[in-house]
């Protein structure tokens, strides 16, 4: 199966949620890990925001880009700016594509409440959903596959 790397800055919430969501929608069609340049730990706000929806990754932790083997990766996706300008060079033969997402917690940070901040984290949530969703399309199809 191909083995894809959601990469951002910090491993703490978009990328945590993108490895979330690629668990849940296609585990069948490709192994998905997340990591960041800069690990920072998990957010528990993205923990929350996937809870709502029924996935769980309280269990899920903050992983720097050698917890994933670059040699054994077939697609690496830079979801945050700083992660795709600051992208270490892969030695194998990963496929390095850039799809950003707003930060939920900059969004967030003159948020009165978690309950009011928990509003950029359901949408930056939701469009993560709908990228992943897509993303079958990004690897041939398997003979007796559509």
């Amino acid at each position: 199966m191909p083995r894809v790397m959601f990469l951002c800055t910090g491993n703490s919430c978009r990328s945590q949620m993108a490895e979330g969501w690629a668990r849940h929608l296609h585990d069948d069609v490709f192994e998905s890990c997340s990591a960041g340049t800069d690990p920072q730990g998990l957010n528990p706000l993205a923990v929350r925001a996937m809870a709502e929806v029924g996935i769980d990754i309280s269990a899920y932790h903050s992983k720097s880009i050698a917890h994933c083997d670059p040699d054994t990766l077939d697609l690496v996706i830079t979801v945050c700016g700083h992660a795709h300008e600051h992208c270490p060079v892969f030695t194998g033969s990963a496929r390095l594509i850039h799809h950003g997402f707003d930060d939920p917690p900059r969004l967030a940070a003159g948020a009165k409440d978690d309950e009011e901040a928990m509003h950029h984290y359901r949408r930056v949530r939701d469009e993560i959903r709908d990228f992943v969703m897509s993303m079958p399309g990004f690897f041939p199809a398997k003979a007796g596959h559509p």
